[in-house]
């Protein structure tokens, strides 16, 4: 049997604008480079793009009050949102080949922080990022969502009524990785909710595709199964593929937050080690394969090479 056809998608931005030498330091993270070197952005971009991803992501994860303070956003929120969507536009027209733009809706009080959402701020926060998006974007991404209330925060700020693909993407957690690998625990959102939450969301807030990102590669093809068991009692028409992209981090502490820090990469954890993990992946469902943080073009690019034909 011939596999599904696979889409790639790019990979982390903060780290790579941090090797290649962008402005960069905490709190603003990968928004530093859009208000003070937006030309490495386009270079991250063109990477990508080069090493083959069929979706880009907009560099507007780091655009919320978390990141770059309250009186900024409010100034520039909508701006940089903007222009993080006509540097995504800008390095595609310059790629030469088909390549969608995705629109980043990140967790607007902090990766790995259900805890602390609230959702009359987050549809405050989230106007300004879907105004200052939606001229250039293909797709929406709602991505690293912490719970089904993050996630439903950010269908409402985009509409039902828009009729562009809308993906979602949940974190998992992954302090015990080798054990969900295992079976001997079961994955489940940062939030406590279950995978099974997760996909029965994604059903009804019309997804077109799910995906599970921002976590440890070993807990990836357990989540996926797990998904891809809900989709399977629901009509074919309405099940959402289901996709891929994990970090590069060593496991994550439930306390710990995602760019909160210059966290840890695993050492064991190359191009060719990542492409292992993807193959599992694909061998339990998942059809949109990409990166995430610390995950570089030059992944991005083994990837294409071996699951694109």
């Amino acid at each position: 049997m011939i596999p599904p056809a696979i889409t790639l998608l790019d990979g982390g931005m903060g780290r790579e604008l941090h090797r290649i030498g962008a402005p960069f330091r905490q709190p603003e993270w990968s928004a530093l480079a859009l208000m003070d070197g937006p030309q490495y952005v386009e270079q991250v971009h063109a990477a990508y793009i080069a090493a083959g991803a069929d979706v880009i992501t907009s560099n507007s994860y780091a655009v919320v009050p978390y990141h770059i303070g309250e009186e900024r956003f409010a100034a520039r929120g909508q701006e940089l949102a903007d222009l993080a969507g006509q540097l995504g536009r800008r390095a595609i027209a310059a790629g030469g080949r088909p390549v969608r733009l995705a629109g980043s809706i990140p967790p607007v009080f902090g990766s790995y922080r259900p805890d602390l959402f609230r959702a009359e701020d987050a549809d405050r926060i989230l106007r300004p990022l879907v105004s200052g998006l939606t001229p250039h974007v293909d797709l929406w991404l709602a991505e690293t969502q912490g719970s089904v209330a993050e996630a439903e925060a950010a269908r409402r700020a985009i509409g039902m009524e828009d009729p562009r693909p809308f993906w979602l993407s949940f974190t998992v957690g992954d302090e015990d990785p080798a054990a969900i690998a295992a079976g001997t625990a079961t994955p489940g959102l940062r939030s406590g909710e279950t995978v099974r939450a997760a996909a029965e969301a994604a059903l009804r807030l019309k997804a077109t595709v799910l995906l599970f990102n921002c976590s440890h590669a070993d807990v990836m093809a357990a989540t996926v199964r797990e998904a891809r068991a809900v989709f399977g009692t629901a009509p074919a028409a309405d099940r959402p593929q289901l996709g891929v992209y994990a970090n590069a981090f060593e496991p994550q502490e439930q306390t710990e937050e995602a760019n909160e820090a210059i966290s840890t990469l695993r050492r064991d954890f190359g191009p060719q080690d990542y492409l292992r993990a993807a193959r599992h992946w694909q061998a339990a469902g998942a059809t949109v394969i990409g990166g995430c943080c610390g995950v570089g073009p030059d992944t991005i690019a083994v990837l294409a090479a071996a699951l694109k034909p």
